[in-house]
């Protein structure tokens, strides 16, 4: 790269998988017209290709920027994670390298908190055989295993910007609300805060998951977890797949101690929708299976452009004064060497170096 500051009309970004249009709109009335757009995800060879020239990479959920595409991308001085999660971006390697990594960890919450409370009255009214049968022919008219919200039990496991939304929600349509996280945060509204996460699963009637995917939650439910829980409840996931032991939930939900399950997260996902999708949770009439759909709404992609678009603006500003979510490990002399966009990010980090 040159050592000359560029203009915004030269900072090449390369956005991928189909990020919602808002982004593409907010960058070009802020000055950034070089902007390539990619419906899909690419394959691994065209996304070294094309990440070696550009100088932002705007992404989603399903491309990886391993070390190894890092290594390929000289001029890159930013990542934007247009989700809320950062698992799919090598950090670490990302700082040593001196490129900024940016997310949306707040424009989707309303949308995955909404999505949980609609499987929660969908699992609690048992819709899903009712559903099933009326689609072939029957009429499952009754009140057998079938009930209000009202007056349950909802232990919410996490309770960061999603799991307190949706704690919001749930007080006013008369759920009882309890939550467990590792970290002290206050309640809002008349949620209460439990100790450990076994005393919580031995008495709700449903647990909704929302902590993000790092070695301590790794399985964190698992078969003691299910067989603590009350039995008859239920489990929401919709937050990664990585923390439900999915055989033990299977062999919880056919032996009858779980009630019913609610899966928008899987271990293993298809790659793009034309892939077939395979569960070992499929086939069993008392769980709702979704395709990762908790942030798919019209709204929340729609703010997620603007959300994200907005800090990779803000960092190609001189004026503006923003933090990526990797500031910790982001190494300054790498940054000055590779970001010629901002003369007081340069300054700043000179005088990080002194």
């Amino acid at each position: 790269m040159s050592n000359m500051p560029l203009k915004k009309s030269d900072v090449k970004f390369l956005l991928l998988e189909g990020i919602h249009k808002s982004a593409v709109s907010f960058l070009k009335n802020a000055g950034f017209s070089n902007v390539e757009y990619c419906a899909s995800s690419v394959s691994e060879d065209e996304l070294k290709d094309k990440i070696s020239e550009v100088h932002i990479v705007g992404i989603r959920s399903r491309t990886i920027i391993s070390e190894e595409i890092l290594c390929c991308a000289n001029n890159l001085i930013a990542v934007g994670c247009f989700c809320i999660g950062t698992n799919q971006v090598d950090l670490d390697a990302a700082g040593r390298k001196g490129i900024a990594v940016f997310n949306a960890p707040h424009s989707n919450t309303r949308s995955v908190a909404e999505l949980v409370i609609g499987q929660i009255i969908f699992l609690m009214r048992g819709l899903i055989k009712k559903n099933s049968s009326c689609h072939s022919g029957g009429w499952l008219k009754g009140a057998v295993n079938s009930h209000e919200i009202r007056g349950k039990k909802l232990g919410i496991v996490g309770y960061g910007a999603i799991g307190s939304q949706l704690s919001v929600l749930a007080e006013g349509m008369g759920l009882d609300v309890y939550f467990y996280d590792v970290v002290a945060k206050l309640p809002i509204g008349n949620a209460k805060k439990v100790s450990t996460l076994h005393e919580m699963l031995s008495f709700v009637d449903i647990v909704s998951l929302h902590v993000p995917d790092i070695p301590e939650t790794h399985l964190i439910m698992g078969e003691g977890e299910f067989a603590v829980m009350k039995k008859g409840a239920m489990i929401i996931n919709a937050a990664r797949g990585s923390l439900v032991d999915i055989p033990c939930l299977v062999q919880a939900l056919k032996s009858g101690s779980l009630g019913g399950a609610a899966i928008d997260v899987f271990p293993t996902e298809p790659l793009s929708s034309e892939d077939d999708f395979v569960s070992p949770l499929q086939g069993i009439d008392n769980v709702i299976l979704t395709p990762h759909i908790g942030g798919s709404t019209i709204e929340a992609q729609f703010n997620i452009g603007l959300e994200v678009a907005s800090k990779l603006a803000a960092y190609c500003d001189s004026n503006a004064n923003i933090t990526p979510i990797n500031h910790a490990t982001l190494s300054w002399a790498e940054q000055i060497c590779r970001h010629q966009i901002l003369p007081l990010l340069q300054d700043i980090g000179t005088e990080a170096l002194n």
